[in-house]
């Protein structure tokens, strides 16, 4: 396929050259009505260019088929048998990928490590969740993807489970054996579906981890806003063989999708393809040097700890993505949360994620010598000025048993029951009817359904003392919770 061609980007161009004046959404009538004081800050060709698809870029019938052809060259560019494009950010794009395999009452093994928005689809669909926990790291207090021996051992368990979601890479850049898993659902001949929101890269190079399709996964969501090119809430789902069905996977897209998609999206997904066929390889090159150069001189920081390539040295991952520059700050006296705050307070520097225990920061092609530069002077002054940090009472991190919490209910039953609000100190042995989600990274310690229990109470409540968000609970403090009422 002819991948200089860019279908979207051309046809907004075109729309552009004529001139068109548009009797219909957007109000702000490209620019004209746009308030020149956002204009100022957002600039006038963000105006310009959000354009209604239908109506606007192509027709009603879409008889240029500007859309489809653009995702027939997405497709061609990472090896898979169709590509769909999604405005609504992968958060939507996983609910509509697990819609289209499982229905009310179906059975879905899912990782444990899973972002909210997976158990979220739980709840919208009434999937009974077949829970496959994660490979705890205890030294790193991390969770790696499960092994396709642990997907093996729950279908055994419930052969009639539709299929599978495993999410790799997760939020710190550690990976799965996506092909073993996806042999391993292939031989019970149901779905594998990766939640690969931080891989979009994975396909340009050869030194990155493997690529979904490339491992024989089913369905693979992309944020393509994450580790590539495009604007924010910019999804592909991704499609081969045979066991998830394209007209069903359309068609739920459809149900939870916008009727209103942004051609801003579509526009740069279409340049990001074309610059990522083009000089995609030489670009990631660029950026695998410069994420081990940061590396390299992370580590050689007092009381810096990167991760690295020695988590499969252990056994704990198949792989990693280098990436994701991944530091571990614990040995400086503070959390990573606070390092994160006092680098983005003192430093202009926000990294991409942080935790009770690390800071994590990507590296992607779009970084250059200035802004490796920019980081390491930061982390330099983080090392020579972390005793000035106020020290704050410490976050009681359990044993990884602690986590996997019992299932005593469907997580939709529990989340729309009758509920009562207790004090934490009256919620252990109740049934949770919401999802507390410590922020960073949004993992639920608590779904809904669980049986909440002292230990895992005692860590939220000592993370909200240190600095925790719980952005989704009704009570952000945790001092009461939202528990199933008692019949």
């Amino acid at each position: 396929m002819d991948h200089s061609r860019v279908p979207v980007l051309e046809a907004l161009q075109e729309f552009r050259r004529r001139g068109d004046v548009v009797f219909g959404p957007p109000g702000h009538k490209q620019g004209r009505g746009v308030d020149p004081r956002v204009a100022e800050i957002v600039g006038m060709d963000v105006f310009r260019s959000d354009v209604l698809s239908l109506n606007g870029l192509d027709d009603r019938r879409q008889s240029q088929g500007v859309l489809s052809q653009a995702q027939e060259l997405m497709a061609d560019a990472v090896g898979a048998e169709q590509a769909f494009f999604s405005t609504c950010g992968s958060s939507l794009s996983v609910k509509t990928a697990m819609l289209a395999v499982a229905g009310p009452g179906e059975k879905l093994l899912l990782s444990r490590n899973a972002h909210k928005s997976v158990i979220s689809a739980v709840v919208v669909n009434g999937v009974e969740p077949i829970w496959v926990h994660p490979k705890f790291d205890r030294e790193r207090h991390i969770a790696h993807p499960p092994e396709p021996d642990d997907v093996r051992r729950r279908l055994q368990e419930h052969p009639d489970a539709k299929g599978m979601l495993l999410i790799s890479p997760t939020d710190w850049g550690t990976c799965a054996d996506i092909r073993g898993a996806a042999r391993v659902c292939h031989e019970f001949d149901v779905p594998l579906i990766v939640d690969e929101a931080w891989g979009a890269h994975l396909p340009f190079h050869p030194q990155l981890p493997a690529w979904g399709m490339d491992a024989e996964a089913d369905l693979v969501v992309t944020s393509v806003h994450k580790m590539g090119g495009a604007i924010e809430q910019s999804s592909v789902f991704h499609l081969q063989y045979d066991r998830v069905s394209p007209e069903a996977l359309k068609q739920r897209e459809d149900l939870l999708g916008t009727t209103s998609a942004s051609t801003l999206v579509y526009a740069t997904l279409d340049g990001w393809r074309r610059q990522m066929v083009e000089y995609g390889h030489d670009l990631l090159d660029a950026a695998l040097h410069r994420a081990e150069r940061v590396r390299q001189a992370a580590g050689d920081l007092p009381g810096l700890r990167p991760m690295g390539g020695e988590i499969m040295d252990e056994g704990l991952a198949a792989d990693f993505d280098p990436l994701k520059i991944v530091i571990d700050v614990r040995e400086l006296g503070i959390s990573g949360m606070q390092a994160a705050e006092w680098l983005r307070a003192e430093r202009h520097v926000d990294v991409g994620g942080s935790d009770t225990c690390r800071i994590s920061a990507s590296i992607t092609h779009a970084d250059d010598d200035e802004t490796e530069k920019v980081l390491l002077d930061a982390l330099r002054a983080l090392v020579d000025r972390a005793d000035t940090i106020e020290r704050l009472p410490q976050v009681h991190l359990p044993e990884p048993s602690v986590l996997e919490l019992e299932q005593a209910m469907l997580p939709r039953e529990a989340f729309f029951a009758e509920v009562d609000h207790v004090p934490a100190e009256q919620a252990a042995g109740r049934i949770a009817a919401e999802m507390i989600s410590p922020y960073p990274p949004g993992v639920p310690a608590i779904a809904p359904g669980e049986v909440i229990t002292a230990d895992v109470l005692d860590y939220l409540r000592s993370g909200v003392e240190h600095g925790v968000l719980i952005p989704d609970a009704a009570d952000p403090t945790v001092k009461t919770l939202r528990v199933v009422a008692r019949r």
